[in-house]
């Protein structure tokens, strides 16, 4: 059971991460050169398009990193054991997302390829330290209130 539980956890956690980075990209009106609601269907011209432009890249990078925290919350919230590890997992899973990103499409700048590495495990561990201390503090609380009613 907790097999399923888990691998639900993280197909939560990677749908959450893609949808906020899917809402952030759409959040410009002047980045949105295609018709759909993603922009994955049609990454390549897409990318093409932003080649030039380096804040987007930035942006997609705090983006990422704000999807992956969530992500990696939504995913420590719903496994039951080892929630940071989990989380990072989220982390580790984007990472190669990105990874083959930048291997099949030759568009992004050489700060984004190195800053992807420096985003997405750090940015998975906070959200699953957040999880982590929200539990122990609620653990606390609880062990505080039995002895002084006791």
């Amino acid at each position: 059971m907790n097999f399923i539980r888990n691998t639900i956890a993280v197909i939560v956690g990677l749908g959450i991460a893609g949808l906020i980075i899917t809402l952030g990209i759409r959040m410009f009106p002047q980045w949105v050169t295609f018709e759909a609601f993603a922009p994955f269907e049609h990454w390549q011209k897409f990318l093409q398009s932003m080649q030039k432009d380096g804040a987007f890249f930035g942006f997609l990078l705090f983006i990422s990193g704000l999807g992956t925290t969530v992500g990696g919350v939504a995913t420590a919230i719903i496994v039951k054991y080892a929630k940071v590890a989990y989380a990072i997992l989220i982390g580790f899973i984007m990472l190669f997302i990105a990874m083959l990103d930048v291997i099949v499409f030759p568009y992004h700048p050489t700060f984004y390829k190195v800053s992807i590495f420096l985003t997405f495990f750090p940015f998975s561990w906070i959200g699953g330290k957040i999880v982590e201390v929200i539990y122990e503090r609620k653990k606390k609380r609880r062990i505080a209130e039995k002895i002084n009613r006791s």
